[in-house]
């Protein structure tokens, strides 16, 4: 008995130990600062040959056309991205002459996709205060494109050394363009390599001033994450371009910052849970209180869906409710578009909404709710007949998805610089995301081996490690919410991952795979 009582201690002694430990890392996630042994990102790429994230860039093969096309994003949202690239056709595919062929254009290139799925999202780390964490990330999704490593499975212990590198990459994510691109464009210059980098900010404002003529006024509305919202990215080039270009107009632009759409595109549980009903502690999103507020005089302009647990209320009457949440894409699209009417509505402006970029890649998977909520609103009338937004909104307001521009940019230079693939298959595109590494005993998840959200933007940059491991698409890391939405919005693209996966099922070092 007494030899059990001590075996008990012994193991309550060494229980609260490690958890005491995993406290104290846990603190440090949220309070960081520097330490000893730190390092920058970019020098371990080019330096450190020990390193998992060193490349050596002296034999880079920039010149292969050969080489898959690159493509990152925060999520799957830059899929979006690829799609508008898979469907181009602007030009003869044997002459490169302007006309379609009824052939893709790119149909003889492979893509590696990308999604930093277990850091997203990337918009959230302004607000944090912590840039310098995000730009490490954006290097880290490049590094990834243009190295070999990667999991062919989550359990792997050890990486496979057998992808190929690539020819050109494009950010299919706007706030990785807006906080990171220069960056990333100098880390490349400071590798001696040459790597044409795209992204989607210029395509998107190019797209909405086309939208417009020369000497028209208008509002051009930005619905984007809070992170390219504060960056001003969409606003900087939309001025510069309406300047270089002579635009006579009276053009003002009105961001929003879209906190939550695309999390709940992704199923980041901070913004949205499935098969819930009651009020979340971990909750982020817009609430009665807090920096986002839901405005309760504005409820029937929104005109939230409040069935199945897409809005969560502490009180079965939603009007009496002293807690509410958003638990739905749709209706979080419907919180921010009346945020923005209101905006344009209370600024004094005489000009008319025209024009909308959606200046996150998730945003053109909910093109036709947006469609929809914008009717509804031109409509809109309130308790004595008027109605509230019309004059500040033209009946059809044009959406612009970046994605189109950006395609168009990809294949201008690519046909400037002869670098199409003369023997390539579309088919043989790879997919990846990013899961959090379970077998670093520095990283923090949470019940669903997901990083906490307190871990997730308190991390300090420079601490240089293995975070994540990137694997390939299947349904163990994605949920099901998100692949059937593929699934029905981008089928092709669905049969590529598929095509993929079945594929990585032979290159694993582990018998059962996670199938699409």
């Amino acid at each position: 008995m007494k030899k059990m009582i001590t075996n008990i201690f012994r193991f309550f002694f060494i229980a609260v130990l490690i958890i005491g430990c995993r406290s104290d890392y846990y603190k440090k996630g949220l309070n960081r600062t520097a330490t000893e042994g730190q390092t920058d990102i970019i020098n371990t790429i080019l330096s450190d040959k020990e390193s998992y994230f060193y490349i050596d860039f002296d034999s880079y093969p920039t010149q292969n056309k050969t080489l898959p096309i690159g493509i990152f994003d925060s999520g799957t949202g830059g899929l979006t991205v690829l799609k508008s690239i898979l469907n181009y056709d602007q030009y003869q595919n044997e002459t490169h002459r302007y006309g379609n062929d009824g052939l893709r254009d790119f149909m003889s290139e492979s893509f590696i996709y990308f999604g930093d799925l277990a850091n997203m999202p990337y918009g959230n780390y302004a607000q944090e205060d912590n840039i310098d964490l995000l730009k490490e990330h954006i290097i880290k999704d490049a590094q990834f494109l243009m190295g070999n490593n990667y999991y062919a499975h989550s359990k792997d212990i050890s990486a496979n050394s057998d992808k190929q590198p690539v020819k050109a990459i494009v950010i299919g994510c706007n706030t990785a363009t807006a906080y990171g691109k220069n960056h990333l464009e100098e880390f490349i210059s400071r590798a001696g390599i040459e790597l044409k980098v795209i992204g989607v900010i210029d395509a998107g404002a190019k797209g909405a001033l086309e939208n417009l003529t020369k000497d028209e006024d208008a509002i051009i509305g930005v619905l984007a994450t809070s992170g390219t919202v504060d960056s001003k990215g969409y606003y900087n080039a939309i001025t510069h371009l309406r300047d270089k270009q002579d635009y006579t107009g009276n053009i003002e632009v009105f961001s929003q910052g879209g906190v939550g759409i695309a999390e709940a595109v992704d199923g980041d549980a901070n913004y949205y849970q499935k098969n819930v009903n009651t009020p979340q502690t971990d909750y982020k999103g817009p609430g009665l209180s807090g920096d986002i507020v839901i405005d309760k005089s504005l409820l029937d302009a929104y005109n939230f869906d409040f069935s199945n647990g897409k809005m969560l209320c502490d009180n079965e009457i939603f009007d009496e409710c002293s807690v509410m949440q958003i638990n739905d894409a749709e209706n979080y699209v419907r919180f921010h578009l009346v945020s923005l009417m209101e905006q344009i509505r209370r600024s004094n402006t005489r000009n008319q909404l025209k024009t909308l970029i959606l200046g996150c890649t998730h945003y053109p998977y909910l093109a036709d709710e947006i469609v929809e909520v914008f009717a509804e609103l031109y409509d809109f009338k309130t308790d004595d007949g008027n109605y509230l937004y019309r004059e500040f909104m033209i009946k059809n307001i044009e959406l612009i998805d970046p994605a189109e521009n950006t395609a168009k940019e990809l294949y201008d230079y690519m046909n400037q610089h002869s670098f199409f693939n003369p023997k390539g298959n579309i088919e043989a595109s790879e997919f990846y995301i990013s899961i959090a590494n379970k077998d670093n005993p520095n990283v923090v998840t949470d019940d669903a081996g997901r990083f906490p959200y307190e871990y997730k933007y308190g991390r300090t940059a420079g601490e240089i490690q293995e975070y994540v491991k990137v694997v390939p698409f299947s349904r163990k890391n994605l949920s099901n919410d998100v692949l059937t939405r593929v699934q029905d919005q981008m089928p092709y693209i669905y049969m590529l991952i598929q095509n993929f996966n079945e594929n990585n099922c032979k290159t694993s070092s582990l018998q059962a795979v996670d199938r699409i």
